[in-house]
């Protein structure tokens, strides 16, 4: 039986014992006294309290004790001395018994009710999706179920339709909204070549596009894949508070114990108020609120980061990213666009032949520049033969018959540079230039300079990072000057050069002797980097074992939604501490209360009261965390931190 049932069963079923409260003074009793207080106080133990008696008996059997052994021992309790009481002719406290299970079941179905509140993230990303496509089959146009596409697959997509799953524009042109995905609140630009994201919106042309990923390969259906496994995940301090718990349902049944005998033996007190602040003591001190308070502010942080287009996967990445104190970022596609363009061509007309000869089968975005140039050009390409990588320097093969080769200012080592090339190198670098060596027959023959610009958000990122009191570095294979330029244009910190791809990982660990690192990266070769980071935060534009390696994933490429993940998981994490707080303190000043140790004041409570108070405390930690979706983020300072 769900939460609710069970609460509105036991609601009903209280309901005349609850209305014999207030009759009972003008001498209106229930028909059958205390025998049908019996009757529904034993309905509602063996059908509403039922699944925390089992819980309980099962944590027993094991030698532990859990959140329900109190609920159990606190209402069976109450009821079993009422019936002790009932034969004996003394007065019952069946409605104690019957009062404690609704109100914490009545605790547990909001608290279940915000936590579906909490989670309609998934749902909502779930529901997104496109329910049929309109795809070429025989040439002709055919409307499919959305399960029957597959990769390949040609689709035809009209304005104000959604996208059916991921693929890249054949023909056409559009502007689509992907703000359901991504976060990104204009719509976006895409035309023949550009890749499009299934689920998200159409807004003005038809195009056709070829079908790259489907099912489970989408980018829609791995969001929610992360989002449920976050939402699911734990945080390493849930850890200490499962220890905590342990602890603390023994030592609550000790308090109990040795306030019934105090009460009892020392004070003279009945033995029913005895039982009673027993009782009471139990019931307030069942932990639910310390339970929950971690997991419902990390569903709802992760819930939030989702519909910005951030996907943390884990509480551990959560937790990790509050502590980080250095940031490192990868620098190609990452700071910068990821789109470099041959700016330069220094050198006779076989330059950029050769160089173009040597790139047509490399898929590194150099490469990619080379080859737009040699086409703008009208240069006839042609694949060169006998590759041979220069580690860390380049790769060699033959052209036309003759050795050629292509390659970084390492170089230099292995061949002469003119005075003239060497100057004119300088110049390039200096000018945040990225310069390839070009050489034929053991001579270098020319350059070719290549600029990638730094993302429109790269600066306001890296100025909001250190306004937040974080180091930033940037970490390359890139020469010095170029890395330097770059880095001084945008407000880095610190530049580390000349990296060997196999070589990222270890200066991260250097790194983190100051520290926690998180490393920001998209390529194949960030990996290792990504991996050996405490937060590794991967582009979601990068490779796919650059996602899989990073524990958070930004889906828009924004170097902006750094910052805004790194704010999340603080506001997360503190709100965690906060909900662990009034939790403890709610149990802390309870207990004292619930044991009597005020009744001389006046000031006590009845079990009926104690349950009424625990669940109102479990829906205050609920509650607390669904502020999360409130909190506003700190707006980035508009001028450069030095």
């Amino acid at each position: 039986m769900s939460i609710k049932n069970r609460f509105v069963f036991s609601l009903v079923v209280s309901l005349p014992m609850l209305i014999e409260m207030f009759t009972k003074p003008l001498g209106l009793m229930l028909p059958g006294g205390a025998w049908t207080m019996f009757l529904l106080a034993t309905a509602v133990m063996a059908v509403s309290a039922g699944p925390f008696i089992q819980s309980a008996w099962a944590a027993f059997r094991h030698h532990h004790a859990n959140m329900d052994t109190l609920v159990a021992i606190g209402t069976i309790t109450a009821y079993l001395y009422s019936f002790y009481a009932m034969l004996a002719g003394k007065d019952v406290f069946f409605e104690s018994a019957a009062f404690v299970v609704t109100f914490i079941l009545l605790g547990q179905y909001f608290e279940e009710k915000m936590k579906h509140s909490a989670s309609g993230a998934v749902s909502k990303l779930v529901d997104l999706q496109a329910k049929d496509a309109e795809v070429q089959r025989d040439g002709h146009w055919t409307k499919i179920p959305l399960a029957q596409v597959v990769v390949n697959d040609v689709i035809r997509v009209r304005p104000g339709q959604k996208i059916a799953v991921d693929g890249v524009i054949v023909d056409g042109s559009s502007t689509i909204d992907e703000s359901m995905v991504t976060g990104e609140s204009m719509p976006v630009t895409k035309q023949a070549g550009d890749k499009v994201i299934g689920a998200t919106m159409n807004n003005t042309g038809t195009f056709t596009f070829k079908a790259s990923k489907v099912g489970n390969d989408t980018l829609l259906s791995q969001i929610v894949d992360m989002v449920k496994k976050a939402q699911t995940s734990h945080a390493p301090i849930q850890k200490t508070v499962d220890k905590v718990a342990d602890i603390f349902v023994p030592a609550v049944l000790i308090v109990a114990i040795a306030t019934f005998t105090i009460w009892y033996v020392f004070l003279n007190a009945s033995l029913v108020s005895a039982m009673l602040f027993a009782v009471s003591v139990v019931i307030i001190a069942c932990p639910c609120a310390l339970g929950i308070a971690t997991p419902t502010a990390l569903m709802v942080g992760t819930g939030r980061s989702a519909k910005m287009g951030i996907l943390i996967k884990n509480g551990e990445v959560l937790e990790a990213a509050n502590r980080v104190k250095t940031v490192v970022f990868d620098k190609t596609g990452t700071i910068t666009a990821g789109h470099p363009q041959v700016t330069d061509i220094v050198g006779d007309t076989q330059v950029l032949q050769i160089a173009a000869n040597l790139e047509v089968a490399s898929e590194h975005p150099l490469a990619a520049a080379i080859l737009a140039k040699a086409q703008a050009e009208n240069v006839a390409v042609t694949a060169a033969k006998n590759f041979q990588a220069i580690e860390g320097k380049g790769v060699q093969a033959t052209v036309d018959g003759q050795p050629a080769f292509i390659g970084n200012d390492k170089l230099i080592a292995d061949y002469q540079l003119s005075a003239d090339l060497r100057d004119r190198m300088t110049q390039l670098q200096g000018e945040a230039k990225t310069v390839v060596l070009v050489g034929v027959a053991e001579r270098i023959i020319g350059l070719i300079a290549i600029q990638d610009a730094p993302k429109a958000s790269s600066a306001t990122a890296i100025a909001a990072l250190k306004h937040r009191g974080l180091r930033t570095v940037m970490l390359t294979g890139d020469n010095q000057r170029v890395a330097q330029a770059i880095a001084s244009e945008v407000g880095i910190d610190t530049v580390i050069a000349d990296v060997l791809p196999g070589d990222k990982a270890d200066h991260v660990k250097q790194l983190q002797a100051d520290g926690p690192v998180a490393f920001v990266g998209d390529g194949i070769n960030d990996a290792p980097a990504l991996t050996t980071a405490d937060v590794g935060i991967a582009m979601g534009s990068g490779t796919d074992i650059a996602i899989e390696s990073g524990g958070i994933v930004l889906v828009k490429n924004d170097l902006m939604d750094v910052v805004r993940a790194l704010e999340l998981s603080q506001k997360t994490f503190n709100r965690i501490k906060l909900n662990l707080f009034w939790a403890f303190i709610y149990n802390t000043l309870g207990i004292p209360v619930a044991a009597g140790v005020f009744a001389v004041f006046g000031l006590s409570l009845s079990p009926e009261l104690a349950g009424l108070g625990m669940a109102l405390s479990s829906l205050s930690v609920v509650a607390s965390s669904l502020l999360l979706n409130k909190s506003k983020l700190t707006s980035t300072p508009t001028t450069r931190v030095a």
